[in-house]
């Protein structure tokens, strides 16, 4: 076997068609991955990846590998040598195993070189080194696998004839037809067997650094059948009944074994962030959908920036994910522009259901242009159909980094929308009235959010001087309880309710402001006094490990104010420094605040974390250039022309929300109790509750047509993640599969340095097209040089 294996590949570098077999497909791989304008250029796409690589090579390689096998036994056919070659004392399968070594590491050679572009894009990454090592290194050995099954099918096709140019064309048509052509007839009959026998699904898993034991047992099994096939086809006497009967129970069982193997296989994601690897949390969600989950994904058409492509791909791929878990998981990716005629009518339906379109620049040869796209898809499921933003917005970031945020934020959003679709609302919430709490209208966009989830409901505690153990059985029904902003005191026959609420294991969010102070005022009369507002609430929050202080947060990160300046037909909006309303960037991994946009706050107030049993963590905090101002104060808006002294603001990172977690001790636990109750609770059950230190977090601003998004500022046109956080805060603490915990999942898209690229483009053209070939003249030098040596001896 090793002679034969040593003949094919002195054979095939003593000649100069191997050399100009292996410098075409070089040649080819460097134009169209370096140079040709396309979706295959490297430098162009921006990414610090080889996906283009890995997506070009089968292509490629369906025209070297038969022209690497295609004489393999063709050749000895007509030279009359495969007779005298049976005849030696080798086992036919080890001949076979030869000739295909011999020409499967032919391949190899011809792939080393590939090991340049490599090492180009390490070194353009930007920072250098940002390229995902454990995802190239398993894309290449996705590849490995396939050009093993080419091999296999080269090697057979060679004994079809004794001419080499039907041997080539029938592998090539082989190749085909197992690359793509499965899949094709899969789309028409619409069946997913046909679409496994097919080569493309496999390698397209194999190629993004996902190695699957279904996919590995898939191309040892082709690999192996035609190697088999090769093996009886080269007898002197044909195939013969008994063997073409073997053959068939051979096909069924390799059938039988991949067909097992869909139920019993081991995944190995080797990206280093799992990106390929989707959560149990989100692939439960789709595990009893025993009907069709429809998806239409509109990031689909022409000119694309390079980033929103790599968006495009990774929705396609995640979406991939999901529907090799389940089948009934089906998407479709649509242009809403591609129509030329309805265009215009398109764009209106789309926004008609909210699904605004997004305005990209481009930058291509210098030149700038605009491209629209809609970042949107469309789940329905059993009549009911949610939105799902694939764009996920951050404040001041580039298109790189928007794409980041947004490609780390897929698999959410993809796994909350089914969520929506398939889990039915279970858990009630319960907003608080009749403290002086914002009315409905201004927290009504919040409202409507989350109803998508959980069902609402008011509840007062009014009833609580009459009978409070029932209000209290009442409250208990719920399954957490939302006090925005109240403005009225508590009276202790109210808080022992919400404390005993607490202790049966009631799940709460807090959004109270400690000091009285409301921008409508300012707007009036230019001035107000800022004085704190007793809600009864301190040994409340005290008891459980936190204290809300009655002063203001001043921090030069801040969001400014919007104010009229002129008189009459002269009178302008200008905008203004503001430094009662912090800007909070979430700094914090925590799934709550993992990921989300700036968190906009007025007149916040600042917690300070007290040591007892129950855990905290802090969610939201001041900047490093922020201070605290006491209470009473007269806040005026001519504090807007004055310049601030930053050597004041020596008070960084002042806690504004914080989430306490585990066992709580009642506020009343050694105490007078306000009233009798036949089952009281000292010691909480495990628990949460959320306190944020200001409750226009919460509020919305109200328009001429009703309530604004929360979140959403008219004036600077920019929104914030308010909702995003709430949003989040509900589910954190109402999450019992673990959903919520997908936000934490960190994936990172690599770029290519634009600028680097941009000054050494030629260089590394030169480098990836020329030196391979380079490398391939000196190997051939060297060869036929130290074979010439050792025959001349």
């Amino acid at each position: 076997m090793f002679a034969i294996l040593r003949k094919e590949i002195n054979s095939f570098f003593a000649s100069p068609i191997g050399y100009l077999v292996i410098a075409l497909f070089l040649l080819l791989n460097g134009l169209i991955l370096w140079l040709f304008k396309g979706e295959f250029n490297i430098l162009d796409n921006g990414f610090a990846d080889l996906s283009s690589f890995f997506l070009l090579a089968p292509w490629v390689l369906i025209f070297l590998i038969p022209a690497v096998s295609m004489r393999s036994f063709s050749d000895e056919k007509k030279q009359g040598t495969l007779e005298l070659l049976l005849t030696k004392p080798i086992p036919l399968f080890n001949i076979v195993l030869g000739k295909y070594l011999g020409a499967f590491i032919l391949i190899l050679i011809a792939l080393l070189p590939t090991l340049l572009y490599v090492f180009t894009v390490y070194q353009l990454g930007n920072p250098i080194g940002n390229l995902d090592v454990g995802s190239t290194l398993g894309s290449y050995f996705g590849l490995l696998f396939l050009v093993a099954a080419y091999t296999a099918i080269g090697v057979f096709t060679s004994t079809l004839s004794d001419n080499q140019i039907v041997a080539f064309i029938s592998a090539v048509f082989i190749c085909i037809v197992f690359y793509i052509g499965f899949e094709g007839i899969a789309d028409i009959f619409s069946s997913m067997f046909v679409e496994q026998l097919g080569m493309s699904t496999h390698y397209k898993s194999m190629s993004r650094g996902v190695l699957d034991t279904r996919d590995i047992l898939y191309f040892l099994s082709v690999t192996l059948f035609f190697l088999i096939l090769t093996s009886k086809r080269i007898t002197t006497k044909g195939l013969q009944k008994k063997e073409v009967l073997l053959l068939s129970f051979l096909f069924i069982g390799l059938l039988a074994i991949n067909a097992i193997s869909n139920n019993h296989y081991e995944r190995f994601d080797l990206t280093s962030d799992k990106r390929y690897t989707i959560s149990d949390s989100a692939l439960n969600i789709i595990d009893d959908v025993a009907s069709p989950i429809l998806i239409d994904v509109f990031l689909e058409g022409e000119g694309f920036p390079s980033e929103f492509r790599r968006l495009q791909l990774e929705t396609k791929q995640i979406l991939e994910e999901f529907a090799s878990h389940n089948k009934h998981i089906v998407f479709h990716f649509i242009d809403p522009l591609a129509d030329e005629a309805n265009r215009e009518a398109n764009i209106q339906k789309l926004n008609n259901r909210g699904l605004t379109p997004m305005q990209l620049s481009v930058e291509e040869n210098g030149k700038s242009s605009q491209a629209v796209i809609f970042p949107w898809a469309l789940a329905s499921y059993n009549d009911v159909t949610v939105t799902i933003p694939l764009v996920k917005n951050k404040i001041g970031a580039t298109q790189q980094e928007l794409v980041s945020h947004s490609v780390q934020h897929l698999e959410y959003a993809f796994a909350d929308g089914f969520s929506k679709l398939v889990n039915p609302r279970n858990k009630k919430v319960a907003f608080l009235i009749g403290n002086g709490e914002l009315k409905g209208r201004y927290i009504e966009d919040f409202l409507k959010t989350i109803s998508e989830y959980y069902n609402l409901a008011p509840f007062t505690l009014d009833s609580v001087a009459n009978n409070p153990e029932r209000t209290l059985n009442q409250l208990k029904d719920f399954d957490l309880i939302v006090s925005a902003k109240p403005t009225e005191a508590f009276t202790e026959n109210e808080k022992f309710v919400l404390d005993q609420y607490t202790m049966s294991g009631g799940k709460s969010l807090w959004l109270i402001d400690a000091v009285a102070m409301e921008k409508d005022s300012l707007y009036n009369t230019g001035k107000s006094v800022a004085i704190a507002r007793d809600l009864n609430l301190t040994d409340f929050f005290f008891k459980y490990g936190v204290r809300i202080n009655p002063v203001l947060i001043n921090d030069l990160y801040s969001a400014p104010i919007t104010l009229a300046i002129g008189e009459g037909s002269e009178a302008r909006f200008q905008q203004f420094p503001w430094f009662y309303s912090p800007l909070v960037n979430p700094e914090g991994h925590h799934p709550i605040v993992n990921n989300i946009n700036l968190v906009k706050f007025d007149f916040a107030n600042q917690i300070d974390t007290l040591k007892n049993s129950v855990q905290k963590t802090i969610l939201l905090q001041s900047s490093i250039l922020s201070k605290t101002d006491g209470t009473p104060r007269e806040i005026s808006l001519e504090m807007t022309t004055m310049e601030p002294d930053p050597k004041l603001y020596n008070k960084p990172h002042q806690p504004m929300a914080v989430l306490l977690e585990g066992e709580f001790t009642s506020v009343y636990n050694n105490r007078v109790k306000p009233f009798p109750l036949s089952k009281e609770k000292n010691i909480s059950k495990p628990t949460k509750m959320i306190v944020v230190a200001d409750g226009d977090v919460i509020k919305n601003e109200l328009g001429k047509n009703g309530p604004i998004e929360l979140g959403f500022d008219r004036s600077s046109g920019q929104l914030y993640g308010n909702k995003e956080f709430l949003l989040n805060a509900v589910n954190f603490l109402l999450d019992d599969n673990g959903l919520i915990n997908i936000r934490s999942k960190e994936i990172e898209v690599s770029f290519l340095d634009y600028q680097k690229v941009g000054l050494e483009k030629t260089k590394w053209q030169l480098f990836n097209i020329l030196l391979p070939l380079v490398i391939l003249g000196v190997f051939g030098f060297v060869f036929n040089f130290y074979r010439k040596k050792k025959y001349a001896r």
